[in-house]
């Protein structure tokens, strides 16, 4: 069964920085890319950042230079390194992976920053 549950997510400073976790099992993490996306309230989900097999990185314009994120293959997780953080970067952050057609979620952790 997969599972992905992440984690770090809470109230921040405008400014500030949090680091997210999500650490995954059921999958073959190492083979997969790991995306994370984020859903604030009355809009769509969108790709926020991912991560190859080979670590190669692909992020949204919004955030381009204020986040990193960064897998850790032998510990199955996957981090979303936010700096800088803006009041419209508040939403729930969703980690992602697509394995063999098919797409599993986390549960979701809510950042919220304030200005």
């Amino acid at each position: 069964q997969v599972q992905l549950v992440e984690s770090g997510g809470g109230l921040v400073q405008a400014g500030g920085s949090l680091r997210l976790s999500c650490a995954a099992s059921g999958i073959i993490f190492s083979v997969n890319t790991m995306d994370w996306y984020r859903q604030a309230p009355g809009k769509q989900r969108e790709l926020v950042a991912a991560i190859s097999s080979s670590g190669s990185t692909n992020y949204a314009d919004s955030v381009q230079g204020r986040f990193t994120i960064s897998r850790d293959n032998p510990k199955n997780t996957v981090y979303l390194q936010m700096n800088s953080l803006k009041p419209e970067d508040t939403s729930a952050y969703y980690c992602h992976v697509l394995q063999w057609g098919q797409s599993y979620w986390g549960q979701g952790t809510q950042v919220t920053v304030s200005s």
